[in-house]
């Protein structure tokens, strides 16, 4: 940005890039996401960038395996699950659903499912993940009993959280797949997303409260939107998510009239 500034205003130019470095800092200070506002740059890196290394994951009973990019690449690795479709397991499971769950979190402006892609691993189609760095498990917080530094803040993400899981049928979040990035503010980062998605209405967590942006972003959501998104990630389209969406609507709508309070900003 500087260099074109010439040599008659030095100090000048000095000041701009501090003030320029200064606001990078406190951005990446503020949401530790790397990923959030440069999407496509993370998918098209993670889809397609050659795999140098891979690790075996011990947590999960999907067999996830870590995917090493290059040292210096801009994504570090991946977590990458190669499910076809099935239900062999005695639950309908499938890597697609990895890819829908980011593709709706998106559409939701949440912000809490890292970049995740469909691409090739060992010749099989599979999610890859972008690995997010630096994070502890929320259970860890809990069993030390540390409170995140703002706590309306952290209410408004857990409360989006359970209303997402409610609207894709999460039926296997566990404290195995709630991660925080500290920094210090707290950041929700949601993971593991393969067993969503089904035709399943029943609601997996009891939600009380909701901010009202998210909530309208809910409402707004439609069959062609979604349809278009992800239609083909999942078993009947639409169809499913927004049955479900009406349920959580018509609940938390329910609940407002009669005790108030629902809505948050």
């Amino acid at each position: 940005m500087c260099r074109n500034v010439r040599f008659a205003v030095p100090l000048a130019c000095l000041l701009a890039c501090q003030v320029a470095l200064i606001a990078a800092q406190v951005a990446v200070e503020k949401n530790p996401k790397i990923w959030v506002g440069r999407y496509e740059e993370f998918e098209t890196f993670i889809k397609t960038a050659p795999i140098v290394r891979v690790e075996r994951i011990p947590l999960g009973v999907t067999k996830p395996v870590h995917g090493f990019f290059a040292p210096g690449s801009p994504v570090d690795g991946a977590a990458i699950k190669a499910l076809r479709p099935s239900a062999e397991t005695g639950y309908f499971e499938s890597y697609q659903s990895e890819v829908a769950a980011y593709e709706l979190d998106k559409l939701l402006g949440m912000d809490m499912v890292p970049v995740t892609v469909e691409r090739l691993y060992e010749g099989r189609p599979a999610s890859a993940q972008l690995w997010v760095n630096d994070t502890v498990f929320r259970k860890t917080l809990l069993e030390q009993k540390q409170q995140p530094p703002n706590l309306s803040d952290w209410a408004r993400q857990v409360n989006r959280w359970r209303v997402f899981d409610n609207l894709i049928a999460n039926i296997d979040r566990n404290e195995g797949n709630l991660l925080v990035l500290r920094t210090p503010a707290w950041h929700l980062v949601l993971i593991d997303h393969s067993r969503a998605f089904t035709n399943i209405t029943k609601m997996i967590f009891d939600v009380t409260q909701i901010d009202r942006p998210f909530f309208e972003r809910l409402k707004a959501l439609d069959a062609a939107t979604l349809d278009a998104r992800i239609g083909k990630l999942v078993l009947d389209g639409s169809k499913s998510i927004l049955r479900r969406r009406d349920l959580i609507v018509a609940q938390l709508e329910k609940l407002a009239a009669s005790k108030g309070g629902v809505f948050t900003p």
